[in-house]
């Protein structure tokens, strides 16, 4: 059994996967904003759901860039420098080993092993409380880009320099139009949400060239509802010899962390 925990902005997801990589019941809480109260949450949740049970490792995603397995920032939540491997080592015993990694490579990795043919290079996109990328070249996480956060692309917008996540992510665009997505109905509302998510867009894809990008998290999940009007602004800015990469709603637009946190120990424990 497999352990994959999917640390958000808001809210913080828990499940286990068999060898037939199936997830088991999910178990979700809100995401302590203290980092001791996160660990304690996540240590009795563990505990209390997969003590005893043969499980070979712990895969923990984070919202914000990790290095060595130690959370260095996680902008929405103000974690710095936070090494939850070692606050939760051998919680299920010495020898269950605990990873960590961003959240953002983990959903790009599921949503690029999903797409058949895979792509070479994929462009994984995280739309929720911020804005999350992976990069994903081969069907892996590319190691020289895994600390690249897209959300915090510095554009111009309204004149200001901003950085994206400011202005398209799920927050911003709950407080700009007073409606989560779910609620937003009107056309013109949704090509406004286009616009600003064409910006980083606009930013990034010269730049990395991604044959494919996948769009995930919660504004992910109405993808459909913009999807037309953000292509085409993209083809109508994007330089004449820098082609438009082929675009996809996230197969797991909010579950994607946790098939990615599978797939990455499956990976690490092949190279132990």
């Amino acid at each position: 059994m497999l352990v994959a925990v999917d640390t958000g902005g808001t809210k913080t997801l828990v499940t286990g996967f068999l060898e037939d990589g199936k997830a088991g019941a999910m178990i979700k809480f809100p995401t302590p904003p203290r980092e001791e109260d996160y660990v304690t949450l996540l240590r009795n949740t563990i505990i209390e759901q997969f003590y005893g049970k043969p499980v070979e490792a712990i895969v923990i995603a984070m919202p914000g860039i990790v290095k060595d397995g130690v959370a260095i920032w996680c902008n929405n939540l103000h974690w710095k420098n936070f090494n939850v491997g070692k606050a939760l080592k051998g919680i299920l015993g010495k020898d269950v080993p605990v990873f960590i990694e961003n959240d953002a490579n983990l959903a790009g990795l599921a949503e690029a092993r999903a797409l058949a043919p895979m792509p070479e290079s994929v462009l994984y996109v995280t739309v929720s409380t911020g804005i999350g990328t992976g990069i994903i070249t081969d069907g892996h996480i590319d190691p020289g880009l895994r600390y690249s956060e897209g959300g915090r692309t510095l554009v111009e917008y309204k004149g200001k320099i901003r950085e994206w996540e400011t202005f398209a992510s799920g927050k911003a665009i709950r407080r700009t139009y007073g409606k989560y997505a779910s609620e937003i109905k009107n056309k013109r509302t949704w090509d406004s949400v286009a616009d600003r998510l064409s910006r980083g867009f606009l930013a990034t894809i010269p730049i990395l060239q991604p044959d494919a990008i996948v769009i995930g998290g919660s504004i992910g999940t109405y993808y459909d509802n913009y999807a037309t009007r953000l292509q085409d602004i993209l083809e109508e800015h994007l330089p004449a010899h820098i082609p438009l990469p082929r675009f996809y709603k996230a197969k797991h637009p909010e579950e994607a962390v946790i098939y990615g946190c599978y797939y990455y120990a499956l990976d690490q424990l092949t190279r132990r």
